[in-house]
C-alpha cells in the first residue's frame, strides 16, 4: 500500500510538470505547420550571411568504431589549420568525440572558442548501469570536456517510468556541474509528436542545458517535424521558467537546404534570441564542406 502511494506521488509529480505544457498535439498539425514554414520562410534565409552563421554552429563530429588517436588528432589539426587558411570564416563550434579522446582533443585544440565535446552516458543506447554513466561523464569532464552529450533512456520513457528518466538525467547533470549538458531524445524512436514534446519537457525539467534530436545511429534521425516540436517545447519552457535551453538537430542533415530548414524553424519558433552558436548547434560534419563549397563557389573538401 505504501509503495503504491509513493508511486502515485511520483507519477503526479511528473504529470504535474507536463500539465503546464500543451502536449496534446497531432502529427498532422505539426506536419502542416512545418510544410508552411518550409514553403514560405526557408527561401528568405538562403543567404551568404546565414550560411556563414550556420558554419559557426557546426559540431564537427567523429563517432565511429574506426576512430583512433591518430584519426581524431588529424581532425583536430584540420580545425587548427582552418583558421589560417580561411581567416574570414567563423570557426566551427565544437569537436565531438567519444570520451576516450577528450583529453587529446582538449590538449590539441588551438583555436579559441572551439569547444571540446564528448558523448557520454553509454552513448548511443543509454543501456548501462547509472553508476557507469556517471563515472564516464565525470571522467570526461575531468579530461576537459566543455560540453557533454548524453542520451535519454528511451525504453524507460516509452514504458512511462518518468522517474528513472529524470533521475538519470539529473544525476548526470550534477556530475557535469557547470559544464553544459545536452540530452539526446532519439526522436525517431519516440513514435509521435506528443511523445517528443513530453520527452523535451521532462529532459529540461531534469536539467538539460540543450535538447538534441538524435544520436545519428538509428534508422530515423533529425526531422523538421521533431525540430518544430522541440523548439515549441523550449519556447514554452522559457515562458514558464525564464530558462533558455539550447537546441541541436543531429543526424540526417545531408544538404545545405536541410540545415537552412532547421535554422528557419528555430528562427520562426524561438526567434532571433536563439540564433547564436551557443544556443543553436548543428550536429553534422558533412555540412562543413558543403557550406564551404557554396560560399567559395567551388567544390571544397577541407574536412
Amino acid at each position: 500500500m505504501a509503495e503504491n502511494h509513493i508511486h502515485a506521488e511520483l507519477k503526479s509529480k511528473y504529470d504535474e510538470a507536463l500539465s503546464k505544457y500543451n502536449c496534446n498535439i497531432s502529427d498532422a498539425e505539426v506536419a502542416e505547420a512545418v510544410k508552411k514554414i518550409i514553403a514560405e520562410k526557408v527561401p528568405q534565409n538562403d543567404t551568404e550571411d546565414v550560411k556563414r552563421f550556420m558554419f559557426g554552429s557546426i559540431e564537427l563530429t567523429t563517432l565511429t568504431t574506426q576512430d583512433s588517436a591518430e584519426s581524431v588528432l588529424k581532425l583536430v589539426e584540420k580545425v587548427n589549420q582552418f583558421a589560417h587558411e580561411y581567416p574570414t570564416m567563423p570557426h566551427v563550434a565544437t569537436v565531438v568525440t567519444y570520451p576516450r579522446f577528450t583529453k587529446l582533443v582538449s590538449e590539441s585544440l588551438e583555436v579559441e572558442g572551439v569547444i571540446p565535446t564528448c558523448v557520454s552516458g553509454a552513448f548511443p543506447s543509454s543501456q548501462a548501469l547509472l553508476e557507469i554513466k556517471i563515472a564516464e561523464t565525470g571522467l570526461a569532464v575531468r579530461d576537459g570536456a566543455e560540453n557533454v552529450d548524453i542520451v535519454m533512456h528511451v525504453g524507460e520513457f516509452l514504458s512511462g517510468d518518468y522517474e528513472t528518466v529524470c533521475d538519470e538525467i539529473s544525476e548526470q547533470k550534477a556530475t557535469c556541474g557547470d559544464v553544459p549538458m545536452k540530452v539526446i531524445l532519439e526522436t525517431g524512436d519516440l513514435g509521435s509528436c506528443a511523445n517528443i514534446k513530453k520527452a523535451s519537457i521532462l529532459s529540461m525539467y531534469a536539467g538539460a542545458d540543450y535538447i538534441k534530436t538524435s544520436t545519428g545511429k538509428e534508422k530515423v534521425s533529425a526531422t523538421p517535424e521533431a525540430a518544430y516540436v522541440m523548439c515549441q517545447a523550449i519556447k514554452e519552457y522559457y515562458d514558464e521558467t525564464g530558462i533558455m535551453v539550447g537546441f541541436k538537430p543531429a543526424g540526417g542533415i545531408n544538404t545545405v537546404m536541410d540545415a537552412l530548414t532547421y535554422y528557419t524553424i528555430v528562427k520562426e519558433v524561438l526567434g532571433e534570441k536563439w540564433l547564436t552558436n551557443y544556443y543553436f548547434r548543428l550536429g553534422t560534419s558533412r555540412l562543413a564542406n558543403l557550406l564551404l563549397s557554396e560560399l567559395e563557389g567551388r567544390e571544397v573538401k577541407f574536412f
